[in-house]
């Protein structure tokens, strides 16, 4: 592939997070090469310690364990068989301890982290627990790698939290190589259009539950992850744009001999890049300012999931980065949309792939100068290694170049020839404070609204107010106190339908929320993350009922009018959220949420060292 000059926006952004980052940045890279050890970690451990590291192993892998001179891969699993996306990952292990004695290594499993799905907590208490879960996984990550044992790492997961919260932990063990090893895409359902028909049928009392549950039974109906581009699925899509996969591996489906074979290459593949061969190629150095701007182009690129815009901002300050919303709408206004994937369009993530996927998009953002491909990847290439596709022959894994057209233009499209010129994902800001809003769903006629505020302070208030037939006018929602300090922070999935059957009987409607609205936001304008949060006293709080808001999400805006004066001499609500306290295990989650950051800083729950209590929003 020709060498094609960067955009400069791209190059600006990118020179700008470097600097803005540089002494935590050089400050993480020198804790990481501290960790390094020439030869294996266990060599210098006690006898003690080692002989518990490998006591219940077979007398062949104890003995290579003993000498010390194979590399140990630690398996880094979210296995249950709750989570279709997870429940393939069941077989994973033993693919993996064969592949790597072939490769001259011995595989352990060194821990299970937990796997949340919110398609099953959605509107429910658990569901508060969901953005809390991605820091109590990178946590997990730390625990089972903290026995110091180890060369490399297979980390094995795939949905919302799970994937951000796995590569948060590695990162602090960043000075060993780590490959992601996805699970893929159950086979295509029923078609999206029809299970959202149905949705808003049960909203509107058209249908009973037999018919939803039918429904959505046939939409999420076999192992897998969901087929819609929500946040697992643009999880895939970023591991394999920022290098962490193998090339083709983000959408290949569960039980099929390519995906076994993909999991078996990953092992082969880890073997060869610890410290104890000749292509080392540790974590700290693939994710750096250069793979954390692909991911973000490949979100844009994509309509990729408004979480991520939380769960990049962790990733990056993990690895001693710091990016903002700022940089976030900088590089939107410049990455065209190249992708319509559910909700943003009617294909799901198997017609995506069909059309040339991931490989194919890769492909063409870099020969426009879309992407960095001078990055460092766990193949030991470049990104242009990424524009390819895996398949078997007679047996053996193989990889091909991706189409060079996209075989189904209603899907995927080239940069010069996309859905739309700028990216997915935007930034709102105002007197209301700084949000995103995901504006590939939504129609061009429904992206500015100007009308009367109603105010709510839970979800359920929403749906009430529905059902009574109070909110057949044109309004602007504001559900506020559900913020990461409130509630947890959970995604309001479930206000979509009602929203969606008021936008379509004409009537002006959107919402805004501290709260989240999941990678499935759909077409609905939603000025969603709104930043501070109500509960830190953010201006959200200062909203009553009939102010008008403004939501311009072409102009980027995000304001009330309301006079100056008036508007500096309120004071803002407050909400009695001791509700929030108990029951579904929230009571555990006190500390969380009392140490919550915000959400354009992550929404952490733990002060990283290297930043002391999180400040405000990072400036350029």
């Amino acid at each position: 592939m020709p060498n094609v000059e960067l955009h400069p926006v791209i190059a600006a952004v990118t020179e700008r997070i470097r600097k803005r980052s540089a002494p935590l940045r050089a400050a993480y890279l020198e804790r990481m090469r501290a960790a390094r050890h020439a030869g294996t970690v266990r060599s210098r451990l006690s006898c003690t310690n080692l002989a518990h590291a490998f006591a219940a192993f077979d007398a062949d892998d104890k003995q290579v364990l003993r000498q010390a001179r194979w590399p140990s891969i630690a398996i880094v699993s979210a296995y249950n068989d709750m989570l279709s996306a997870h429940q393939p990952l069941q077989h994973f292990p033993e693919i993996i301890k064969q592949a790597a004695r072939k490769a001259g290594a011995v595989a352990q499993f060194a821990g299970g982290v937990p796997a949340m799905c919110d398609g099953v907590t959605q509107g429910e208490a658990g569901m508060e627990l969901s953005l809390f879960s991605r820091d109590v996984i990178a946590m997990s990550t730390a625990v089972a790698l903290s026995h110091n044992t180890f060369d490399a790492v297979l980390c094995l997961g795939v949905c919302d939290k799970i994937v951000p919260g796995l590569l948060m932990g590695a990162l602090h063990f960043g000075h060993l190589p780590v490959i992601f090893v996805p699970a893929g895409p159950m086979t295509s359902g029923i078609s999206n259009d029809a299970k959202a028909k149905t949705r808003q049928l049960y909203a509107e009392g058209k249908v009973g539950r037999d018919e939803l549950l039918e429904s959505e039974a046939q939409s999420y109906h076999g192992p897998g992850t969901c087929t819609f581009y929500g946040t697992a699925n643009s999880n895939q899509m970023l591991m394999e744009i920022m290098g962490l996969h193998l090339p083709g591996s983000a959408f290949i489906n569960p039980y099929t001999p390519l995906r076994d074979a993909l999991t078996a290459a990953a092992a082969e593949r880890i073997a060869g890049l610890t410290a104890l061969g000749t292509d080392y190629r540790p974590l700290c150095d693939i994710v750096d300012e250069r793979a954390i701007v692909n991911g973000i182009i490949g979100l844009h690129a994509t309509g990729g999931s408004t979480n991520h815009t939380i769960h990049m901002v962790a990733i990056a300050r993990a690895a001693g980065i710091l990016i903002n919303w700022d940089d976030f709408a900088d590089l939107s206004a410049v990455i065209p949309l190249m992708a319509k994937v559910y909700p943003n369009g009617k294909a799901d993530v198997n017609h995506f792939h069909a059309a040339g996927g991931v490989g194919y998009l890769i492909a063409n953002l870099l020969e426009h100068g879309l992407l960095h491909g001078d990055v460092q990847t766990v193949t030991g290439h470049g990104l242009a290694h990424y524009a390819r596709e895996p398949y078997l022959e007679n047996g053996a894994l193989q990889w091909r170049a991706a189409p060079a057209a996209s075989l189904d233009a209603t899907v995927l499209r080239p940069a010069d020839d996309a859905f739309s010129a700028d990216g997915g994902l935007r930034l709102l800001t105002g007197n209301l404070g700084r949000s995103v809003i995901k504006v590939s769903a939504v129609k061009p006629e429904h992206r500015i609204v100007e009308a009367p505020a109603i105010v709510f302070d839970s979800q359920e208030a929403v749906q009430a107010a529905f059902k009574r037939g109070e909110l057949k006018r044109d309004f602007v929602a504001v559900v506020r106190f559900q913020g990461p300090r409130a509630n947890g922070m959970p995604e309001l999935h479930k206000l979509t339908p009602p929203l969606g059957i008021l936008q379509d009987e004409g009537f002006k409607v959107a919402l805004v929320t501290d709260g989240r609205m999941s990678g499935a936001s759909g077409k609905v304008p939603a000025a969603i993350h709104v930043t501070p949060e109500c509960l830190a006293g953010g201006p959200l709080a200062r909203v009553r009922d009939g102010d008008i808001i403004r939501l311009d999400a072409d102009a980027g805006e995000l304001f009330v009018r309301v006079d100056e004066a008036q508007w500096q001499a309120r004071e803002p609500a407050t909400a009695d959220v001791s509700g929030n306290d108990h029951g579904s295990g929230r009571e555990l989650f006190f500390n969380a949420r009392a140490h919550a950051a915000g959400a354009e800083q992550g929404a952490q729950i733990y002060a990283p060292y290297e930043l002391g209590a999180l400040p405000s929003p990072v400036t350029a």
